[in-house]
């Protein structure tokens, strides 16, 4: 059985920010199309930053998918760590404030910012 790379970006118990992997079993389709199970969705956004955007901390509202069209994203989290994602590179954003919490931009969330001289184009699908 084939398997997906799911890069997953979660809020921690620590209410911090963090990355994981994971993986998506590819169960569908034929061997030379296969495909994971029908997941659903609310819908997609496509956004264009220009160069030089970047964002302050802050939390995904909505769980969602993010796939770079074109351009780089930087995504930094709070221990100071980053990670840069790339034309059809993509992450699932679920770092979602924790119930009942006060946003703490020290302590919650992340920031994103466009890398490189072609602004940065995404697609978000939200689940």
């Amino acid at each position: 059985m084939t398997t997906f790379k799911k890069a997953i970006l979660y809020t921690d118990s620590d209410g911090r920010a963090k990355f994981r992997e994971d993986e998506v079993a590819l169960t569908e389709g034929t061997p030379q199309a296969m495909l994971s199970p029908l997941f659903p969705s609310a819908g997609y956004q496509l956004r264009q930053s220009p160069v030089g955007f970047r964002s302050q901390f802050h939390c995904t509202t909505a769980s969602q998918w993010l796939f770079v069209l074109s351009g780089q994203m930087e995504i930094g989290l709070q221990d100071g760590t980053s990670r840069i994602f790339g034309p059809g590179e993509h992450f699932y954003s679920d770092d979602t404030l924790p119930a009942g919490a006060t946003f703490d931009p020290a302590v919650h969330g992340h920031w994103s910012r466009q890398v490189g001289d072609t602004p940065l184009v995404t697609l978000f699908v939200r689940t």
